[in-house]
């Protein structure tokens, strides 16, 4: 997680902004059983999302906020 960080902040996102994709990302890893993410796939994102909109009825923007800390960060 220190190397997504170190990303968040080179990129230049506000506190807040990093503070909530690192919480995105973790609710991702731990989603999925803590499977590293570049072993996960683009369907496993779209399971993620799903299963927010689904299960938790998390609101679309708040879906939206998931899906760019997961595909404008690099978790690799």
């Amino acid at each position: 997680m220190a190397s997504l960080q170190h990303e968040i902040r080179r990129r230049g996102y506000a506190i807040r902004t990093e503070k909530s994709y690192l919480y995105w990302v973790r609710r991702f890893i731990l989603f999925h059983h803590k499977q590293h993410p570049t072993e996960l796939s683009d369907e496993d994102v779209k399971t993620f999302l799903s299963y927010l909109a689904n299960a938790q009825q998390v609101s679309p923007n708040t879906q939206k906020v998931a899906l760019n800390a997961l595909g404008r960060v690099d978790l690799s």
